[in-house]
């Protein structure tokens, strides 16, 4: 896999899983709405932590920047 996040991008998607960590655990979310944004949480925390997004490739995009 070529990694083809960057690090906002990375930073942004981690900040958001925390978001809803938050929300859930001062039961802000709850019931399907808290089951989808925790699995949304966790696709976050992976894809930023692998620094990958499988849903970029067949889209041709990418967010980090090439070293020269």
């Amino acid at each position: 896999m070529k990694q083809n996040m960057g690090t906002v991008d990375r930073a942004l998607r981690t900040l958001v899983a925390i978001v809803i960590a938050i929300l859930y655990f001062t039961d802000q979310i709850t019931g399907t709405a808290a089951l989808i944004l925790g699995l949304f949480a966790v696709v976050f925390l992976l894809t930023s932590f692998m620094a990958f997004c499988p849903l970029y490739l067949p889209l041709k995009l990418s967010t980090k920047k090439e070293q020269k």
